[in-house]
């Protein structure tokens, strides 16, 4: 890497403090696809994290565990650099860009089922983080600024229409899919709506929940846990509502809203209760997996915006 040492350098806006300078060549497909890999596999090794999968519990999962993720996340990563690709690559309006990268989620997708055996865990994930790594190639393609801002406005742009044209198969057929179900029950749409609307779960509670614990010195483990606990007290979580319905999410989000208010992870017995919300959450086989997607992306984003953590950040003794 010390031949990259003079690449050359975007300056972010001055009306844009919490994004620093960044390496022009972190933008690139590859370095977007291994930004996206660093986040997911960031996002499983967190701990503790309620009723989800991490290195010392399978959660409220008897399906899967670390090593299936390992497995899912290695098959999906090479799917980030081609979206990264295809949207650096992009010239075109960015109505069309979407689907373009559609057809490589189904081939990665398809890829994660085989080598998973037929068990989900990131069919999110791979979605979502494929059209940020799209977002981040197609701005950094055109020699844009990559910043929270910039990104969110091109996610805008980049799947406009989305939940119209996914949905308006309802009009012909019964719901079938989990989406299109909970779409039709409760008018929730999802990560749909989500990314329509430019992830704005992530650019205005995930990411800047990071450089909150960030500025407060926080290790990584417990800056990560505290965003994921702040992005479940507002996250619409399609996992939650699918497995147990509205009042099991509601009762979800209180929950995680006492915890930071209270301090998170790092606040005297913030840990324990972490622990005792898992307990709850395999109890009623809760798993806030929308949750855990938006925490790999607010990650990604944070690494895309300021190319590493910050130094010592990753130092903690585990």
């Amino acid at each position: 890497m010390q031949a990259l040492a003079n690449v050359t350098q975007i300056t972010f806006s001055p009306s844009l403090p919490d994004d620093r300078t960044v390496n022009y060549f972190q933008s690139q497909p590859a370095m977007v696809g291994e930004v996206l890999l660093q986040a997911i596999l960031l996002e499983v090794c967190s701990f503790p994290k309620p009723g989800l999968v991490t290195p010392v519990s399978t959660g409220s999962h008897s399906d899967m565990n670390l090593q299936t993720f390992l497995l899912s996340s290695s098959a999906i990563a090479p799917c980030f650099t081609l979206c990264a690709e295809a949207g650096f690559t992009h010239r075109k309006p960015l109505s069309r860009l979407l689907k373009k990268i559609r057809p490589i989620g189904i081939d990665y997708e398809n890829r994660l089922l085989e080598v998973t055996r037929g068990i989900n865990t990131q069919r999110g994930i791979l979605f979502s983080g494929s059209v940020l790594a799209c977002a981040a190639g197609y701005l950094s393609g055109l020699n844009q600024p990559i910043n929270s801002i910039s990104l969110a406005h091109c996610i805008r742009q980049l799947c406009q229409g989305l939940c119209e044209s996914d949905f308006a198969v309802l009009k012909t057929r019964p719901a079938q899919t989990a989406g299109e179900i909970l779409f039709t029950k409760y008018g929730v749409t999802g990560i749909r709506g989500e990314a329509e609307q430019g992830f704005p779960t992530i650019a205005q509670i995930g990411y800047p929940a990071l450089i909150a614990a960030f500025n407060k010195r926080l290790p990584l483990r417990h800056a990560l846990v505290d965003c994921l606990l702040m992005l479940m007290t507002q996250c619409e979580d399609t996992n939650v509502l699918w497995r147990t319905g509205p009042q099991q999410l509601a009762e979800l989000k209180l929950r995680a809203s006492e915890i930071v208010h209270r301090g998170g992870i790092s606040a005297p017995g913030g840990e324990a209760r972490i622990h005792q919300l898992n307990e709850w959450c395999c109890q009623h086989r809760i798993s806030p997996g929308g949750s855990a997607d938006l925490l790999a992306l607010s990650i990604a984003m944070y690494l895309l915006c300021h190319s590493h953590f910050p130094n010592d950040v990753t130092q903690e003794r585990i």
